[in-house]
């Protein structure tokens, strides 16, 4: 039987996105991913570029709003945000729930080394909470 995870973040443009790509190359087949946003705040380029560096490719990944009907039918939903935990549409009981605070690496500033090293972090610790999930 098909499980449904969704990762939900504020503007579903960098920490959802990165869960996305991870979560689809790392959990079983059976697993249907998904990812999406209070707000639609479009696909990160640092986000893209830092997957790629670990040979994922989310170039072609949208940012969408929640769907509250394939929320309703998920498994598992994931926040990555507190915005995301305290603004979520109200799901089932059968709904299970992770909040993985992670700080938006589009909020880091400083040189572009340092921002892209606040991505890689970010991006490093959601690979190790999906492996988690198996």
């Amino acid at each position: 039987m098909t499980k449904q995870i969704y990762f939900l973040c504020t503007g579903n443009s960098c920490r959802s996105q990165m869960a996305e790509g991870f979560a689809k190359q790392l959990l079983p087949a059976d697993w249907t991913v998904a990812s999406a946003g209070i707000e639609q705040h479009g696909l990160n380029p640092r986000a893209v570029q830092v997957m790629a560096e670990v040979g994922i490719d989310i170039s072609q990944q949208q940012s969408t709003l929640i769907d509250p009907a394939y929320l309703a039918q998920c498994d598992l939903v994931v926040t990555l945000c507190g915005d995301a935990r305290d603004r979520c549409p109200v799901t089932p009981p059968s709904v299970k729930k992770l909040h993985w605070p992670l700080p938006d690496p589009a909020q880091a500033t400083g040189t572009e080394d340092a921002q892209l090293s606040a991505f890689r972090s970010v991006r490093d610790e959601i690979k190790q909470r999906i492996l988690a999930l198996k």
